[in-house]
C-alpha cells in the first residue's frame, strides 16, 4: 500500500480561454454584475493565472492545468435554431439574441472549482479517485459546460484502475450542483480518510426550509447527497450545511466566496452557515476533535468587505510545514480585511504566510484564486496515472506562455463575440493546446 505521507492535494488550475469577457452573466455574482459590457483583456488574464501556477509550482505545491472550452460554442446556436454558416450562425446571434452569444462565448470554464466535486481514493468505496462533473443549471452559460468538462478531466484521469468518472447529476434546478465550490475536504494527512463538507443553498423538495429572497441558491441539499452517493462516501465521513441565505443575498453566491478549508483548518466568516455553531461542532467532533477553526467576526469584516476583497475566496495550502493563504491584491486594497490578514499573520494563529497575486481579470469577472482551481488529492500511484501534460514545469509554463502570446487578444469588447474571426482563432487556439497538453480530442470543432 502506498504511504499515506505520499498523498498531496494537487491544484488544477482552468486555463483562461480566448473569449474571455465581461458579459454581466453571472445574476447573484456581484463583480460579474457591475464589470458587465467592460472591456476585457483575454491575454492578460490567461497570463495572470499561469503566473499563480507557476508560482505555486516553483513554492513546491503540485499543480496542473485544465483546459478552457470551445467558445463561441455553435453547437449549443444550432441547437437554438441559428442556421447556415458558422460565420452566418454568429453574425444572425449577434443581432437577433447578443445576450444569448454571449452566453455562448463565454470563458467562465476558466473557474474549475465548480468544474467538478472530486472525493480522494481514501474516502470511497472502492478506493479510486472519483469526480462527478457539476451541472451548473442555474446560469445557461455555464449549464453548457460539463459534458467537455468530464472529457477534459477523463482525458487528464484516464486510468481506469485509478480514477472513476461520473455523469453530470440531472440537468433540473431540483439537483443544481455547483461543484467544490460547495465542497471542502478536511483531514489529518492528505493520503487518510477525511470528512467531506458538503454545503448546500437550500432544500429542493421543502419549500417550508430558510432560503434567500434576493439572489438564487444554486446549489440543493439533493444535489450533495446524489454525488455523496455516487461517490460511495460513508455517512460517518460526510457532513452536510446550508450557507446563511442573508449572505447569499449580499452576493454569497458559492461557499468558497465565504469559507475555505485545508487539513484540519476552517477559515469562514462568523455569518457563513445556517446554525454556524451547530455545524462547528458536527466538525469538530468529525475531526475526532482535533480540528481548528479561524471565525472572521463580522465586526472585523463585514460581509460586504469580505464579498469585495474575496477574502475567503483564497487558497488555504501547506507548504514546507506552513499554512499559507494565497489571495487576490484586491484584500490589500480592503483596510479592514488587511488589517485583519496581517494580524493574523503576525499573531498566534496558524497562518504563516500571505501570498499575493495580481488577478484583475479574473476577480472583475466575478471569480478569485479558489475559482481557478480544483483541488485532487492523489497518492503517488495516482500522480503517476496522471497525464503528464498536464502538470506544470518550467517547460509547460514557457510552452504555454508563448501560446497564450500567440493565439489571445488583448482587448475584446461585446461587439467582437459575432467576429467569425474570434472562432477561427479560438478553434486554432485550442487544437493546438490538445497537442501540448495530450488530451485527445475532447472538442466538439465542426468546420463548415
Amino acid at each position: 500500500m502506498t504511504s499515506t505521507r505520499n498523498a498531496v492535494e494537487a491544484n488544477f488550475d482552468g486555463l483562461v480561454g480566448p473569449t474571455h469577457n465581461y458579459a454581466g452573466l453571472s445574476f447573484g455574482n456581484v463583480a460579474s454584475q457591475s464589470h458587465s459590457a467592460q472591456a476585457s483583456n483575454p491575454k492578460q488574464a490567461a497570463l495572470q493565472g499561469l503566473a499563480k501556477m507557476k508560482a505555486l509550482h516553483d513554492a513546491g505545491m503540485t499543480q496542473g492545468v485544465l483546459a478552457p472550452q470551445e467558445r463561441p460554442d455553435l453547437n449549443t446556436l444550432r441547437r437554438l435554431g441559428f442556421t447556415g454558416s458558422d460565420a452566418n450562425v454568429l453574425q444572425a446571434a449577434g443581432k437577433q439574441a447578443p445576450k444569448i452569444l454571449a452566453a455562448c462565448c463565454s470563458a467562465s470554464s476558466m473557474w474549475t472549482a465548480n468544474a467538478a466535486t472530486v472525493s480522494p481514493s481514501a474516502d470511497t468505496a472502492d478506493g479510486k479517485v472519483h469526480f462527478t462533473p457539476a451541472n451548473l443549471t442555474n446560469k445557461f452559460h455555464r449549464s453548457i459546460e460539463h459534458e467537455v468538462t468530464g472529457r477534459i478531466l477523463k482525458a487528464t484521469f484516464s486510468d481506469e484502475r485509478y480514477f472513476a468518472h461520473h455523469q453530470a447529476l440531472p440537468g433540473v434546478e431540483h439537483f443544481g450542483d455547483e461543484g467544490a465550490a460547495n465542497h471542502t475536504r478536511f483531514c489529518h494527512e492528505y493520503g487518510q480518510a477525511g470528512v467531506e463538507f458538503f454545503v448546500y443553498g437550500r432544500y429542493a423538495f421543502d419549500s417550508r426550509k430558510p432560503a434567500p429572497t434576493r439572489y438564487p441558491a444554486r446549489h440543493t441539499y439533493e444535489a450533495s447527497e446524489a454525488v455523496a452517493r455516487l461517490h460511495g462516501l460513508q455517512d460517518k465521513g460526510v457532513v452536510y450545511a446550508q450557507q446563511n441565505p442573508d449572505v447569499i443575498d449580499k452576493g454569497v453566491f458559492h461557499n468558497d466566496v465565504i469559507a475555505v478549508g485545508n487539513r484540519n483548518l476552517m477559515f469562514c466568516h462568523q455569518e457563513a452557515f445556517l446554525n454556524q455553531h451547530e455545524v462547528l461542532k458536527q466538525l469538530t467532533a468529525s475531526m475526532n476533535n482535533q480540528f481548528n477553526v479561524i471565525e472572521v467576526p463580522s465586526a472585523r469584516v463585514s460581509v460586504e468587505d469580505a464579498v469585495k476583497s474575496y477574502l475567503f475566496n483564497s487558497q488555504l495550502l501547506s507548504i514546507d510545514g506552513k499554512t499559507v493563504i494565497v489571495i487576490p491584491e484586491e484584500c490589500q486594497k480592503t483596510p479592514a480585511v488587511w488589517d485583519y490578514l496581517t494580524e493574523l499573520r503576525d499573531g498566534n494563529s496558524v497562518i504563516n504566510e500571505l501570498k499575493v497575486f495580481d488577478l484583475k481579470q479574473s476577480m472583475s469577472n466575478g471569480g478569485g484564486p479558489a475559482c481557478l482551481r480544483l483541488r485532487v488529492v492523489l497518492n503517488e500511484q495516482e500522480q503517476t496515472a496522471c497525464n503528464p501534460n498536464t502538470l506544470m514545469s518550467e517547460a509547460l509554463y514557457s510552452r504555454l506562455t508563448q501560446w497564450v502570446n500567440l493565439h489571445y487578444r488583448d482587448r475584446i469588447s461585446e461587439i467582437d463575440l459575432a467576429d467569425p474571426q474570434l472562432l477561427l482563432e479560438s478553434r486554432s487556439a485550442l487544437d493546438e493546446l490538445t497537442q501540448i497538453l495530450s488530451l485527445g480530442s475532447v472538442y466538439p470543432f465542426q468546420q463548415t
